[in-house]
């Protein structure tokens, strides 16, 4: 929460006015495919690890770093789909003066997901804040679209 704040209080950006829902959905769309950067470099490196690993036993077990690689893209794409959805209901609760938070939460999953791959690498006891930094804001967001469906505006829930 302190580095989520921090960047929005000192940043010096603010969103476009995004008066419709569906500017919004298009603007949270534009930032994600900048969350997907970490999956996709993911995908490559794991790519790579697996090509030259294989080289002498193309059908054999996978090694220890090829697996590591493995693994992180495929949760990297589970949270993503998780990230991405909330993100776009978000958007659609938050007033004009708040979607400064869509970039800011954009940019704090791809750096997570980053540091989780790092700490994963070196062992898997260290992976727990890569993995807190990923999933503790996503569960916040979920927490404030329920609150914002169920509370704020139930009218709305199906509109």
């Amino acid at each position: 929460p302190c580095l989520i704040y921090g960047a929005y209080v000192f940043l010096p950006f603010d969103a476009p006015l995004l008066p419709t829902v569906s500017a919004r959905l298009v603007y949270t769309l534009r930032c994600a495919a900048f969350a997907t950067f970490p999956i996709v470099l993911g995908m490559i490196v794991s790519g790579i690890s697996r090509l030259c690993l294989s080289a002498l036993e193309p059908f054999g077990e996978l090694q220890q770093e090829v697996e590591i690689h493995r693994t992180y893209v495929s949760q990297s794409v589970h949270l993503f789909i998780l990230y991405f959805f909330n993100m776009a209901v978000l958007a659609t609760y938050l007033p004009q003066e708040a979607l400064k938070l869509i970039p800011l939460l954009t940019g704090l999953f791809a750096i997570s997901r980053l540091i989780y791959w790092l700490s994963y690498a070196i062992g898997r006891s260290f992976r727990a804040f890569g993995f807190s930094m990923t999933f503790l804001p996503l569960l916040a967001m979920l927490l404030w679209n329920l609150y914002s469906m169920f509370i704020l505006e139930p009218e709305n829930l199906l509109a």
